[in-house]
């Protein structure tokens, strides 16, 4: 799969699986400006993409703030070209349940998981409509289903695959694709920070991977091939798609895969 000619926006680009999507889109031919929040991985992202002879800009953002949004893609475009691909990698996690969670916690996650997705579509759709385009939401298996304790972020993960469904309902006839992915562990900061919470931190991957039939947490890299892969014109009939990039997750009931529930 090639992407020459292409431009790319990646919002959470610097890290985890935002991170593996720009650097593959980029390493086969795809022009990719870097959303992020992080200043110093953002620039080790972009850094490393352009060792490889890849084209790539940083952009530090904050995703839930639209005009930083907007100011960055206005920015890509005139640096770049007129954007092919979306993928919307950014999002937070904040621990609680509907007692516990406070107010800020809760507008917090949706601001960044939500209603950023959203900020990034409305600043790039008016170069896709017409000409064609792909988005990619990455949300998560609590897009689906939802672990104890983490109110705020699974109701925003849920709401991201009504926004992807939405959006490509509505702009199938521009030539505009909109899929999600559902990823399950993954090993990324947020798990490393997820488990740094814990008094035996390896014990968080281990538990982790013995829940995934495939006995073992994702690689970016491989949640990144399947961005790429909705991104590209070999996908050109999915669109309002939720793809599970889980390792098997979903596909048992409770306990340890393997497990005689009888």
């Amino acid at each position: 799969m090639r992407f020459d000619g292409r431009v790319a926006v990646v919002t959470g680009g610097a890290s985890g699986i935002g991170r593996a999507a720009a650097e593959i889109l980029a390493s086969r031919g795809a022009a990719v400006a870097v959303i992020d929040l992080a200043q110093e991985v953002g620039h080790e992202t972009v850094e490393g993409i352009r060792k490889r002879d890849g084209k790539a800009l940083f952009f530090s953002v904050d995703v839930s703030q639209p005009r930083q949004v907007q100011i960055a893609v206005d920015e890509a475009r005139a640096a770049f070209g007129p954007v092919d691909i979306l993928v919307v990698s950014a999002g937070i996690q904040r621990y609680g349940n509907a007692l516990t969670t406070s107010d800020e916690q809760w507008t917090e996650v949706m601001s960044v998981n939500l209603n950023g997705a959203w900020y990034a579509a409305r600043a790039c759709l008016p170069d896709m409509v017409g000409r064609g385009g792909s988005i990619v939401n990455v949300a998560s298996v609590q897009s689906l289903a939802s672990q104890f304790n983490v109110l705020a972020y699974t109701a925003s993960k849920h709401a991201v695959i009504g926004l992807t469904r939405s959006m490509a309902m509505d702009f199938a006839s521009e030539k505009v694709r909109v899929n999600a992915i559902c990823p399950g562990t993954v090993d990324t900061p947020m798990l490393r920070w997820a488990a740094s919470l814990d008094p035996n931190p390896q014990s968080v991957y281990d538990a982790c991977a013995r829940m995934h039939p495939l006995g073992r947490i994702a690689k970016p890299e491989e949640v990144g091939e399947v961005v790429a892969f909705l991104a590209h014109d070999s996908a050109s009939f999915v669109t309002g798609a939720v793809w599970t990039v889980d390792g098997g997750l979903l596909t048992f009931i409770g306990g340890t895969p393997g497990a005689n529930l009888e």
